[in-house]
C-alpha cells in the first residue's frame, strides 16, 4: 500500500518525535484509516530513508571502588601469589568477594554479605547459572538486597575483565 506525501509526512514527524514502529503502526490505523503489519511498517520506514531513534539507555550506577593494593605478585611458574583474599565490593551494605579458586563445578565463585549479616556462598556455573547457598538453612536474602548483591557481583567481575 502506498501514501500520499502528507501521510509520509505524518510518518516522518512521528519518527522524528521517537515514536516505536508498533506505534506508528497503531497511529496509521487509528489516525489515518490504513492498516499495515509491522512489517509493511518497517519496510515503510525503510523506503522513506528514515531511522527511528533509539530509546536512550539508563546510566548505569557507578559502582564503589574497591580500595586498592599492591599488585600482585608472580612466582617462577607465572601464578598469582596472593596473601590477602581477594578485595570486595561493597554496594549499599551488601559485600562481594571472589574466591581466587573457584568452587568445583563453578567457572567462578565467591563469597556475599547481605545488610543483615547474613553470609552465603554464590557461583555461576559453566552455563553461566548463578546459585546462591546461605550458610543459615532456609534463609532468603531480602529482595533490595539481592539485586544489590548482583550489581556489585556485576562490578566485581567486571574488574576481573569478566
Amino acid at each position: 500500500m502506498t501514501l500520499d506525501e502528507s501521510q509520509r509526512k505524518k510518518v516522518a514527524e512521528w519518527i522524528a518525535g521517537g515514536l516505536k514502529l508498533s506505534e506508528i503502526q497503531n497511529r496509521l490505523a487509528s489516525e489515518l484509516g490504513v492498516r499495515m503489519t509491522y512489517m509493511d511498517v518497517r519496510f515503510l520506514v525503510d523506503d522513506l530513508k528514515l531511522t527511528p531513534k533509539d530509546i536512550e539507555p539508563p546510566k548505569p550506577i557507578a559502582p564503589v571502588a574497591a580500595p586498592a593494593g599492591p599488585p600482585p605478585q608472580k612466582s617462577a611458574g607465572g601464578l598469582k601469589v596472593e596473601d590477602a583474599p581477594a578485595p570486595e565490593s561493597s554496594i549499599s551494605g551488601v559485600a562481594v568477594s571472589v574466591d581466587q579458586l573457584a568452587r568445583p563445578g563453578a567457572v567462578v565463585s565467591g563469597k556475599v554479605t547481605f545488610s543483615d549479616g547474613k553470609k552465603a556462598d554464590w557461583y555461576i556455573d559453566q552455563t553461566g547459572r548463578l546459585g546462591l547457598a546461605p550458610q543459615e538453612t532456609g534463609y532468603r536474602p531480602p529482595a533490595a538486597d539481592v539485586q544489590q548483591f548482583q550489581m556489585a557481583l556485576e562490578a566485581e567481575l567486571s574488574k576481573m575483565g569478566m
